[in-house]
């Protein structure tokens, strides 16, 4: 079983597989603080000052009873939240998240249809006598009988 392990790690995919994880996990924390700290703050203020991460919904009173500046003030007092402003922020990171791996992506199969791509073979000539179209190994024209051996 161990043999097996160690196998199935030092395998080039597992091995692959694992960097994209890290790798993933860091791209995810930069666009991350992409939006929180460089795209939500001009947005915010295009909309009058409005702080994304702290639009919520009370729910349920805490302990201390509201209004609530901030979604931590509210958990500090034990108030239930909604917290539709983090899912706004989130569905932004997710979809910068996916926008660039589509590019990503597309980049990718762009060069794999270049380096895929055969150079084109002829499969037909044309007759020197009537010009006509014909396969590449013909020795007589199908059209005009003229022999091409010679030709």
């Amino acid at each position: 079983m161990l043999k097996e392990f160690k196998e199935f790690a030092l395998r080039g995919s597992a091995i692959d597989m694992a960097v994209g994880i890290i790798i993933g996990a860091a791209f995810g924390t930069i666009i991350g603080t992409l939006v929180s700290d460089v795209l939500m703050p001009p947005i915010g203020l295009l909309l009058g000052n409005v702080d994304f991460s702290n639009l919520f919904l009370v729910l349920k009173e805490g302990k201390i009873a509201g209004p609530y500046a901030t979604v931590a003030a509210a958990k500090g007092s034990g108030a239930v939240t909604l917290n539709y402003g983090l899912f706004v922020n989130t569905v932004i990171n997710f979809l910068i998240v996916a926008f660039a791996v589509f590019f990503l992506v597309r980049g990718m199969n762009a060069l794999k249809k270049k380096e895929e791509a055969p150079p084109a073979i002829p499969t037909t000539r044309e007759c020197p006598h009537c010009l006509s179209t014909i396969p590449i190994k013909a020795t007589r024209c199908g059209h005009c009988t003229s022999d091409l051996r010679a030709a």
